[in-house]
């Protein structure tokens, strides 16, 4: 399995060169352009919301500050920790970094958001976590509560954008007001196409803060970077995105976390195949979820053979070509499961659950069933989805 993850991988960097003169290595992040913000650090008491993807030239950010001499007080962890070391879903407790000494206060355990009290020591925060581009993925949560804190406190938020990798395209459902939730929370589609200064500057721009506050930012952009240019993570930003495959794949896999379908979480590439042990009639490939720790604990039929699609070999520029998700994979496996009434039984798949929260509306789910094309899905999305195309442009800061 080791192989095969180091073979496409290889794959991938291969043809990311191959396809485009302008490559991630020109990139220059947000975090890496340290002479336009350690003057603003200086003799700032700063708190670090931050993660493993969290690095300047393979070193943790966190670090590069201590070592520069900036006074990092304390560090606030997302999902999955500091260290990146949590399951998908697992609350976070708080705790103190064994390596650096400071003391992590968890934004996703018995709180969301920091607290006052978290916030008194501090005159500034630096924000700085990589984002995958999709709605559901929680980060973009995290940014928006912390940008909430920092308005409501009159704090700073320093924000190092970093690429996004699904950045070159914009599809999916507008989410609905009324399925706000810890998968979706801004009105935004499944596919934003925006980083993560992009995003808060819209944040900030469409009065989605409470009370129409603004929170005082401030975007270190990056350089050289361009909504179209390939980009391979040098971290796995979760635990489950852990191959360049699995990170285009996302925005169209993580719906089935809404279904009894497994999407891989048990094995070594999880968000690249699917699978149920109702199919086993339909499809010839297998693979069998186990515990793995950090990865998946007691994943959706763990120990049990899993017949469906092995995408790991799927051609992902498919994606750049039709800038769209892939609905047909969702659409395919409902018609071949043959218990269709549970098929988005949220208590019957025990993963991440609500199908209709992580689709963004309730309508999805009944155009399936109702057995609609993809084409009249794609309608319904309308005109939603180009309205927000449209807000989209005024807060881009690179070009598009």
């Amino acid at each position: 399995m080791l192989k095969n993850y180091i073979l496409l991988t290889c794959f991938f960097i291969l043809s990311v060169h191959t396809k485009s003169q302008v490559t991630e290595s020109v990139i220059k992040t947000g975090a890496e352009q340290t002479a336009a913000y350690f003057p603003l650090l200086k003799n700032k008491r700063v708190g670090l919301v931050a993660n493993p993807t969290s690095q300047i030239d393979g070193i943790p950010l966190v670090d590069s500050l201590l070592h520069a001499g900036i006074q990092v007080v304390k560090i606030f962890g997302p999902e999955h920790g500091f260290r990146g070391n949590a399951s998908n879903g697992a609350l976070v407790a708080d705790s103190r970094d064994p390596i650096s000494g400071l003391p992590i206060v968890s934004l996703y355990g018995k709180k969301s958001s920091p607290s006052k009290d978290d916030l008194q020591d501090l005159d500034l925060i630096i924000f700085d976590i990589q984002d995958v581009g999709a709605r559901f993925f929680t980060y973009i949560i995290t940014l928006q509560h912390v940008m909430q804190a920092c308005a409501d406190y009159h704090k700073t938020l320093i924000l190092f954008d970093r690429p996004n990798p699904n950045g070159f395209y914009v599809d999916g459902p507008v989410l609905e007001d009324s399925l706000r939730s810890g998968v979706g929370l801004q009105p935004i589609p499944i596919v934003h196409g925006m980083t993560m200064g992009e995003l808060a500057n819209m944040i900030n721009g469409e009065n989605w803060l409470s009370n129409n506050e603004k929170c005082k930012l401030v975007i270190i952009k990056m350089t050289n970077y361009n909504h179209h240019i390939p980009y391979l993570l040098p971290v796995s930003p979760s635990p489950n995105l852990n191959t360049a495959q699995s990170i285009l794949l996302y925005p169209s896999l993580c719906l089935f976390e809404g279904t009894v379908i497994s999407i891989g979480r048990g094995t070594q590439f999880p968000f690249t195949m699917l699978g149920a042990p109702a199919l086993k009639d339909k499809y010839l490939f297998s693979f069998n979820p186990e515990t793995i720790p950090g990865m998946s604990e007691h994943p959706l039929y763990q120990d049990l053979a899993c017949f469906g699609l092995d995408l790991r070999q799927y051609d992902n520029n498919q994606f750049r070509k039709t800038k769209r998700i892939n609905l047909k994979w969702l659409i395919d496996l409902y018609n071949a499961y043959p218990k269709k009434e549970i098929f988005f039984d949220a208590t019957q798949s025990k993963q991440i659950g609500n199908f209709d929260k992580l689709a963004g509306t309730s309508l999805l789910r009944q155009q399936i069933i109702s057995g609609l094309s993809e084409s009249m899905i794609r309608k319904s999305w309308e005109p939603a989805l180009s309205l927000f195309k449209a807000k989209r442009k005024k807060y881009l800061l690179y070009p598009d």
